[in-house]
């Protein structure tokens, strides 16, 4: 696994580009190399910046300058706080929904159409692992989740010779799994997704769920609003080759 590379850095944040297998803190149940912990043998003073996280199992977990997570499985750019006055900035540029966030995924099958949005509420299903779903008619209520996508190019799998949708996904909100849950509910699941589209072939090369947060534009605590990308992962870019566009 490769080590994160920096995209950008100033006095209050960095930016970085996370690679897919590498969990952002710890989760309390495994013993594992960490972002959180690359970070701090890199910039020992954020230690203490930001807000701890208690595990379902009841240990307090310090997430040094994380003010926004990844899954373990999913690669890209991610901001991070270098001091407590930037981490309550962004916090608060989150929360606001002021942060755009564009993911680059494949999913199973051809899309209907050239854009949508997918709103329905997240819910926790109660397995091992943990994994959530879309609340159905006559649930408890969730949590909102909205993800608009676009089209970039419909194809196949050039061996397998099964449909493929190549897509922008921006969330607008951030709950967990979000994009996997809302592209799985309208039964096109991201490919290779072990949790989502369990039991699936393996399609254009993927071992891991196929999904890269491509770009972030936010305010910076400077006051001036950038727009960060992350390079497609080698994964991706060696799907590209498998990928054959559908026939116009």
């Amino acid at each position: 696994m490769s080590e994160p590379q920096i995209i950008f850095e100033d006095a209050d944040v960095l930016v970085v580009n996370k690679p897919a297998g590498l969990i952002v803190h710890s989760d309390g149940r495994t013993k594992e190399p960490s972002l959180t912990e690359w970070l701090l043998s890199r910039y020992p003073e954020m230690a203490g910046v930001g807000e701890p996280w208690l595990s379902p199992q009841g240990e307090t977990i310090d997430r040094p300058g994380i003010v926004h997570r990844l899954d373990r499985t999913t690669s890209g750019i991610m901001v991070v706080a270098k001091t407590q006055s930037a981490h309550a900035f962004l916090k608060e540029e989150f929360q606001k929904r002021e942060v755009k966030k564009e993911y680059r995924a494949y999913v199973y099958g051809h899309v209907q159409g050239e854009r949508g949005i997918i709103e329905a509420e997240i819910e926790r299903v109660r397995s091992t692992p943990p994994r959530w779903g879309v609340v159905k008619g006559g649930g408890k209520p969730g949590r909102a989740a909205v993800t608009e996508w676009e089209l970039l190019e419909r194809g196949e799998d050039k061996d397998a010779k099964e449909k493929v949708s190549y897509l922008a996904a921006r969330p607008k909100t951030g709950r967990t799994h979000q994009i996997r849950v809302h592209f799985q509910s309208i039964h096109h699941p991201i490919v290779a997704d072990f949790l989502y589209a369990k039991g699936r072939s393996l399609l254009l090369g993927f071992t891991r769920p196929a999904l890269h947060a491509f770009s972030l534009t936010f305010r910076l605590p400077s006051g001036e609003t950038r727009t960060f990308e992350a390079p497609l992962p080698e994964d991706f870019i060696a799907a590209g080759k498998l990928f054959a566009p559908a026939q116009a």
